[in-house]
């Protein structure tokens, strides 16, 4: 209506007089305009609100969440330059505060925003239930066996700059609401609907429905019109970025299977076992049911790699390893190199007897290979030695003292002739 009355005043050559129909015309249309515009700036606001709540949480899940793997690294190896890295990285204009802890409740890392603004009634009204974030770091501990909680990560968000935001919002839109009639207002909006906010939204929910787990393969939008203008190559910014991390992610759990398992042999490293060893210990303990532990080393090892060469040797150790490890039920049980020669093998649920055959069919399986031994002052082939020591249901004994047996036994089983499994008489 009002480029009417434009066009109309052009046409007569005439400046409308106050007071005229054309002026009141004119100016009920700038109210009307004025007052639709004010309403959807209004409602506008109360969604943007709501919205950037929503998006302020979601962004902070979406960072935790990508950095917890990296952080729970760091927790879990107690490595403080790690740990700060990653906080550093969180650190921005919208965190004012975040720590990194390990499991003990210590910091690992810690930034914290010099001169925060005071909080007011409304950044507290808009934004004060969602400052505070904390989520635990969950150590991946293999296949079977559940995470680990190996520390905490907590952050707070700058109060004063989100509602400094959601401020600058305000005077955009009021201004807008101000400066534009209800025809140019309806304008923009359509176009920016149809070109530049609903592609935003595709990228948007994207986003939203990526697993944080595998960010690299994420729902990529196809936005028509867009491949070569901002929007497209915030698209390919976002995939690239998200690629990366999967390619981090990939090689964090390749890192983390290889810190648990021996470079030489393929089996389980002493970390490993540790780790193992101590679960099941806890397992069995509340269950009930009993433990037992196979001490294994190969004899005369030290001859063997004198005379045959250490390059034979570490063949020699893997082949024996491999057939160890095929003698178990890796479903269940673990065999891991404690070091040198030597093997651990822990059998949880398995009692004193079950323990004494599989160390027998140890023992036929090494034989099997038929290795020679030229060289070994007890047997012509390659043997090997066992000490079992076994942990009863109830029994009061500590996880040490049944390590320490196992390891007696397989000192009696050396001291006997080797080529021999030694067990006490009754389970330890």
């Amino acid at each position: 209506m009002r480029s009417r009355s434009k066009l109309s005043f052009s046409a007569v050559g005439a400046t409308p007089r106050r007071g005229s129909l054309t002026f009141k015309q004119a100016l009920l249309t700038l109210l009307i305009a004025m007052l639709i515009s004010t309403v959807a700036g209004s409602i506008e606001l109360i969604s943007h609100a709501s919205n950037m709540r929503q998006e302020v949480q979601l962004r902070t899940a979406q960072q935790l969440a990508i950095v917890n793997g990296a952080a729970a690294e760091a927790a879990f190896q107690l490595n403080p330059d790690l740990a700060h890295q990653i906080a550093y990285g969180l650190f921005n204009d919208e965190v004012a505060w975040v720590v990194i802890r390990d499991d003990f409740g210590r910091s690992l890392a810690e930034f914290n925003a010099v001169g925060e603004a005071n909080s007011t009634w409304l950044s507290q009204r808009l934004f004060g239930d969602v400052l505070h974030h904390q989520t635990d770091l969950e150590y991946y501990m293999g296949s079977d066996l559940p995470d680990a909680i190996v520390g905490n990560i907590e952050l707070r968000l700058a109060e004063a700059y989100l509602t400094q935001q959601f401020l600058e919002r305000i005077y955009s839109v009021v201004g807008l609401s101000i400066l534009q009639a209800f025809i140019l207002s309806i304008v923009v909006i359509t176009f920016f609907h149809f070109f530049i906010t609903r592609p935003l939204l595709k990228v948007h929910a994207a986003i939203i429905g990526t697993d944080p787990t595998q960010p690299g393969k994420w729902p990529k939008p196809r936005l028509r019109g867009h491949q070569n203008d901002e929007l497209g190559h915030l698209v390919d910014s976002l995939d690239h970025l998200l690629n990366a991390f999967q390619q981090g992610l990939e090689q964090r759990d390749q890192l983390h299977h290889l810190s648990n398992i021996d470079g030489l042999t393929g089996v389980p490293n002493r970390r490993l076992f540790d780790q193992f060893y101590k679960q099941q210990w806890h397992i069995a303990q509340h269950t009930q049911k009993p433990l037992s532990v196979i001490f294994i080393d190969i004899d005369n090892f030290k001859e063997f790699n004198d005379h045959y060469g250490h390059a034979m040797g570490d063949d020699t150790l893997r082949a024996v390893a491999n057939i160890l490890h095929h003698c178990i039920d890796p479903s269940q049980d673990l065999l891991a190199r404690y070091g040198g020669e030597e093997f651990v093998c822990v059998l949880p649920n398995q009692d004193h007897d079950e323990a004494v055959s599989i160390a027998n069919g140890l023992r036929e399986a090494v034989l099997s290979l038929a290795i020679p031994h030229a060289f070994s002052s007890t047997h012509s082939d390659l043997t090997i030695s066992m000490g079992v020591s076994s942990m009863s249901p109830g029994q009061s004994i500590s996880p040490e003292t049944l390590i320490e047996r196992a390891d007696q036994q397989l000192y009696q089983a050396k001291k006997q002739g080797r080529n021999r499994v030694a067990t006490s008489k009754r389970p330890a």
